[in-house]
């Protein structure tokens, strides 16, 4: 579909309507739009639009609309999928204005607040009155809530207390006609008519721009305890993960970490760890609850049912330094693994107890197309960050050859009951392999609805599908 291209014309409207201060057309600004973390890629768009209120957002789109210019909603651009890559040019609509905690509800255990807000400054915002926000992505402390929405973001806490769409109760949303809608209610059961707010969550801004949010809170637990656990072998690592709850266990976090990743990690970092010669892989559990006696209880009992997996010493980190060290290592491994090389980053998910199997095949398929593979994640449930070093590997190769690779890895990921995105999204770079997890009905169903919202598909083309 051919877009209409942006000419002064469209820059005096938007000059207009949101005054100059907020249209953007130099070239830092229009390189900054131009990319997020995904690998390295560049999409310049035409305009940057910094909008600050719903009604502006929806003429911006209405216009857009009926001009036939293609929109690309964009927060703080940490995604690691394309998804807020302008790769049709047109306008880059930034929510970096949106940035206001509207209104914290102790009553009610709800709070109302603009796509623009940080992740960690809104969870410091509800703790500081006693209650909790628990999805908790890698950037949190940059990534903006909104962008979490479009992506369904999870992060460690989600295995104890789920991801994002669990704490939505409703949305403010400009549909690509430029008319504002909500999508559900602020209350905690609601059985009326389809849901429209599940939908919008997840759907990487082609359905919609959310403008508002209304999340429910839960109360904060205020004790917690980290285990550190070494493991002489990968997969029994992976195995340990299944037995845990097995046993009767929830931890509240728990993370696999292959041992080239801690090791780039701290090479990276001004973290002081050692790993030992004969380590191959840690786990790092979180457990958490307003009880420290309890507390101490699980960590023996998941100490008795580790011992069998072939584990080393276990540290226990009880205070806040070295919980924060260790959660920093963690979080900082995305970062380490980037900057030593060229790479691709991909977000499989399977049920738990067929990790050993998943990361057992993601190192043979390595070996059969000549690259390397860092591994982490979300172990806890099933999700494992599979980067793909470059390293020695040719161009051609690379450039020819990988994207084979990569379709092993989620035909396999597949198979054991999995699929290959859960947490990242599908965006630009995961769309040729969307055919492995679904039929062509499937899709065909998708696409019906993103036609329903968007006939003119101006709103961030280019997305999910063809």
């Amino acid at each position: 579909m051919g877009y209409s291209k942006i000419n002064k014309s469209d820059i005096d409207f938007f000059k207009r309507l949101i005054g100059a201060r907020n249209v953007f057309c130099d070239k830092d600004t229009i390189d900054d739009f131009s990319h997020d973390e995904t690998e390295d890629l560049k999409f310049p768009p035409s305009v940057v639009l910094k909008a600050d209120k719903t009604s502006d957002i929806a003429s911006i789109v209405k216009y857009c609309n009926e001009k036939n210019i293609p929109i690309t909603p964009c927060g703080a651009r940490t995604g690691l999928s394309g998804g807020s890559l302008p790769i049709m040019g047109g306008v880059a609509l930034s929510t970096e204005r949106f940035n206001k905690i509207i209104s914290i509800d102790e009553r009610n255990m709800q709070a109302t607040v603009e796509p623009g807000v940080i992740n960690q400054v809104f969870r410091n915002a509800v703790e500081e009155k006693g209650l909790f926000y628990p999805p908790d992505p890698a950037s949190k402390g940059s990534s903006f809530l909104g962008g979490n929405l479009a992506e369904n973001a999870g992060g460690p806490k989600a295995l104890k207390y789920g991801v994002t769409k669990d704490y939505v109760l409703n949305l403010e949303v400009v549909l690509p006609t430029g008319e504002v809608i909500w999508t559900g209610a602020n209350v905690l059961k609601n059985s009326t008519g389809y849901d429209l707010t599940s939908l919008m969550i997840g759907s990487e801004g082609t359905l919609g721009i959310i403008t508002k949010i209304v999340f429910k809170l839960i109360p904060l637990p205020t004790k917690d305890i980290t285990l550190l656990v070494p493991f002489y072998c990968a997969e029994k690592a992976c195995e340990a993960v299944s037995a845990i709850f097995i046993n009767g266990i929830t931890p509240s976090a728990l993370e696999f970490i292959e041992r080239d990743a801690i090791v780039w990690t701290i090479k990276y970092t001004d973290i002081k760890m050692t790993v030992g010669d004969n380590v191959q892989a840690h786990l790092l559990i979180e457990v958490d609850g307003n009880d420290m006696n309890q507390l101490y209880a699980q960590c023996e009992k998941i100490s008795n049912v580790l011992s069998k997996f072939e584990c080393g010493e276990i540290l226990i980190a009880d205070t806040k330094e070295q919980k924060d060290r260790l959660w920093k290592m963690r979080r900082k491994v995305s970062e380490a693994v980037k900057s030593n090389s060229v790479y691709k980053e991909e977000d499989t998910v399977v049920p738990r107890a067929e990790l050993p199997k998943l990361l057992l095949g993601v190192k043979k398929i390595g070996k059969k197309y000549g690259f390397k593979s860092i591994c982490y994640g979300h172990a806890g449930d099933g999700n494992l960050h599979v980067n793909i070093i470059k390293g020695n590997m040719s161009d051609h190769k690379w450039n020819t050859e990988l994207s084979e690779g990569i379709r092993e890895i989620f035909t396999l990921t597949k198979n054991l009951g999995g699929t290959i995105s859960g947490e990242h999204g599908i965006g630009l770079v995961q769309k040729p392999y969307l055919d492995i997890v679904f039929s062509k009905k499937e899709i065909q169903i998708q696409k019906q609805i993103k036609n329903l919202f968007d006939p003119k598909n101006i709103l961030n083309p280019g997305k999910i599908f063809n």
